[in-house]
């Protein structure tokens, strides 16, 4: 057996000195960060992108610096819920996150990007590399709370994410189709074999209030977001309404302009 040289970065070997502290990337020396919050989700299309917005923006007005990491790489969209469509600075000493209109420090692909539009071709090692740096080169000012965007799915990225990073918890978003159900179960149980906490779940498009008669429609069927809670000992859940108005102020860029409590339990038990 060769000598240890307590460099786990290298080493294959599964010892007692391999613990997840030593395994974390190192943040950038200038940086700042609190909590690391991860949003996730075992398929796409349910709106963690909506949902980290949210989360950000609810928790900024509790008078919290609040920052995003978009580690959707392939399908970022943070920048445009806030409005943001410049390039990011760089100098010797990092990469500076670009700050929203009400203060939330984001870093994403899309404001790296010669062009917006251009897709991102990259194969999923580089892709996991990428989001190593918004946590190693990115010089982050003094954030609170750091809400990180996760692709779908558990592959390279959630992967690096949960191993790279300090996440202290997550959130799972998903939507009432009992499918949707089963495939973030599969993120729930990534999350416990990683030993990342479950904070909450959050169901969209959950339901809809009809202007016209004022009933509540379930649109996509009886939800089974509590049930799946109980399951997994998941104590806080919330529920997101199908609103026009999400839409509209993301293709706004005036994602800080929402209003609404949907989200206040789980806000409430992030910064507590």
């Amino acid at each position: 057996m060769s000598e240890c040289t307590h460099d786990c970065s290298t080493c294959t070997a599964d010892c007692s000195s391999r613990t997840a502290e030593n395994q974390h990337a190192k943040l950038n020396e200038l940086s700042k960060v609190g909590k690391v919050i991860a949003v996730v989700s075992g398929k796409g299309g349910v709106g963690k992108s909506l949902v980290t917005s949210l989360l950000a923006t609810l928790t900024q007005r509790k008078d919290k610096s609040t920052a995003i990491l978009d580690a959707d790489i392939t399908g970022p969209s943070i920048p445009q819920a806030f409005g943001l469509h410049c390039n990011a600075m760089a100098d010797d000493k990092g990469i500076y996150p670009v700050t929203s209109a009400n203060g939330t420090q984001i870093m994403s692909i899309n404001l790296l990007l010669e062009n917006e539009a251009d897709p991102v071709v990259w194969r999923g090692p580089v892709i996991a590399g990428a989001v190593t740096q918004f946590w190693t080169d990115v010089v982050w000012d003094d954030v609170d709370f750091m809400f990180v965007d996760m692709p779908p799915g558990t592959g390279d990225v959630p992967l690096t994410v949960f191993q790279s990073l300090p996440v202290d918890g997550i959130v799972v978003v998903t939507s009432p189709q009992e499918l949707v159900s089963m495939i973030v179960s599969k993120a729930v149980k990534m999350a416990e074999m990683l030993n990342v906490p479950i904070i909450g779940l959050v169901e969209n498009m959950s339901y809809f209030n009809c202007p016209d008669c004022g009933k509540q429609h379930k649109i996509y069927g009886e939800s089974n977001v509590d049930k799946l809670a109980e399951q997994y000992g998941i104590d806080t859940v919330c529920k997101l309404p199908i609103d026009p108005k999400f839409a509209t102020l993301c293709d706004k860029g005036a994602i800080e302009a929402v209003s609404g409590t949907w989200l206040d339990a789980l806000v409430d038990k992030i910064i507590k």
